[in-house]
């Protein structure tokens, strides 16, 4: 490290991901010298049409083709490794492609077709990318760290080897910001992800090197963490589908970062998609290997798909109630305006009941949070970014340096703090059940509301270095809820 500096490991970085874009037959595209804002449209342009069509086809489509012999594997993982190649030169959101494992996965995956005539899985040859420090065997886990540059990864993370099990291609890696604690994507090995509908703005963060390749279809299914709003916010600011999982839901063995074995605040995996299906999918496959048995933290429920709010009584109507402002941050006109169009075409819907939520106390549940992001001072992220004497992003500065709950506790203050946390989600609990219309046997609540709708931030996706407010995602992970963003 010390011979290179970290500008020097920078570069070896860039070079390395530079080289495994040129890798990829046939060639990725050169894009314009001079690119507008949106670049949405430019892959269209330099991408042959069934390239195009099957990149833009959405994944539980994908496998229905790949499952009946209608596309090869080889042909598919093609087109998603050429049009991530020109998702980063368009937006910067690779860390490594891999077009020799890919492709060779590809064709053990069209000769097994071939041999028995039938799928090998329910993910059979559908291409997943995957955020760089969900761990790879033997390659790269450096979790947007310079000084981490030369760490490995031990073995395929958990998650992947059942999505491999079942069938799936991984093909790409993508960025994440310095110490995975943005609502943006920056780091000083790669430098800054932008948004491809407006390279002004950013993706979103953690997960934004997920956001900006599905936003431009350079994936149609991959993986991101969340701990903070780090799914939803790309999701949001890309224009697709995300979710962030109740914690211990989805396995997380295998992945790097800082303060592993915390529970205080519990960081989760789960999955972006450019379709609904396309996360059902993910979280049916994952449960239905029963990860439990191999990871005992996660908890034993299966995938329940079957089950319809709207089917289950004839006479149940699903109740909506809809969360306009959390009471610190007012939603900005674009985002006010889409929730009262959606609600708009709710209330024409006989089966739903649309109500107005409350905010409960949001300031307390920042206040709480933030105190336990970072329970040893952040002592880890600063010597991770010591190590290597990278400078701080300016993100980075705002969530730990410029938070005045940040400081080391003493074992004492963390059981103060995980106390609070505690009544805080019994108190939230409680404004919950009161929306119940009626009592059971044993005097529990029914009728309750179903579901909130809630904006994903205060607004559209910020200009580069100034998503500041986390309230509208970090509510939820506090409470660990799960929750969805869709477009």
């Amino acid at each position: 490290m010390a011979e290179h500096g970290w500008e020097g490991v920078a570069k070896i970085a860039q070079d390395f991901r530079d080289a495994s874009v040129r890798r990829v037959e046939p060639s990725v595209p050169d894009v314009p010298s001079e690119l507008p804002n949106d670049v949405t449209d430019i892959p269209r342009r330099l991408l042959a049409e069934n390239e195009v069509l099957i990149t833009q086809t959405a994944p539980e489509n994908l496998v229905e083709s790949l499952a009946i012999g209608k596309l090869t594997c080889i042909a598919v993982v093609t087109a998603f490794l050429r049009r991530a190649g020109l998702a980063q030169k368009l937006t910067n959101c690779i860390t490594e492609l891999l077009p020799e494992e890919a492709l060779r996965r590809a064709k053990y995956l069209d000769d097994y077709y071939h041999e028995h005539n039938r799928p090998i899985g329910p993910l059979h040859g559908l291409p997943i990318s995957v955020k760089e420090h969900i761990g790879m065997k033997g390659k790269g886990l450096n979790a947007g760290f310079v000084g981490w540059w030369h760490h490995k990864g031990e073995d395929d993370a958990h998650a992947l080897k059942i999505l491999w099990q079942a069938g799936c291609v991984f093909y790409a890696r993508t960025t994440q910001p310095q110490t995975l604690m943005h609502l943006e994507t920056s780091n000083n090995l790669y430098g800054v992800t932008v948004n491809p509908f407006n390279r002004d703005l950013t993706p979103g963060g953690s997960s934004g090197g997920e956001g900006a390749l599905l936003g431009l279809r350079g994936s149609c299914l991959g993986i991101g963490s969340d701990i903070g709003g780090s799914i939803r916010s790309p999701a949001a600011n890309c224009g697709l589908y995300g979710l962030r999982p109740t914690s211990y839901r989805i396995p997380v063995g295998g992945w790097s970062g800082t303060m592993q074995g915390e529970e205080h605040i519990v960081a989760v995996m789960g999955p972006l998609s450019t379709s609904l299906e396309g996360v059902k999918l993910f979280m049916k496959t994952v449960l239905s290997a029963k990860p439990w048995l191999i990871e005992p933290s996660c908890v034993p429920i299966p995938w329940r798909d079957q089950d319809s709010q709207l089917t289950v009584a004839q006479n149940k109507k699903l109740r909506i109630a809809v969360l306009w402002s959390d009471g610190i941050v007012k939603p900005h006109p674009p985002i006010t305006r889409a929730l009262t169009e959606v609600v708009t075409k709710l209330r024409d819907i006989p089966a739903i009941e649309i109500s107005t939520w409350e905010p409960h106390k949001h300031d307390e549940a920042w206040e709480i949070i933030a105190s336990l992001f970072f329970a040893d001072g952040a002592q880890e992220e600063t010597a991770a970014i010591s190590t290597s004497g990278e400078p701080w992003r300016p993100l980075s500065k705002f969530i730990i340096h410029e938070n005045p709950y940040v400081k080391h506790l003493s074992v004492e203050e963390i059981w103060y703090w995980t106390t609070r946390r505690e009544q805080y989600r019994g108190a939230y609990n409680d404004v919950w059940n009161s929306t119940a219309t009626s009592t059971g046997p044993h005097g529990e609540p029914e009728g309750t509301v179903d579901v909130i709708l809630a904006p994903a931030g205060p607004g559209a996706a910020a200009p580069l270095d100034q998503s500041r407010y986390w309230g509208y995602t970090s509510q939820w992970n506090l409470l660990d809820y799960p929750a969805l963003v869709f477009p």
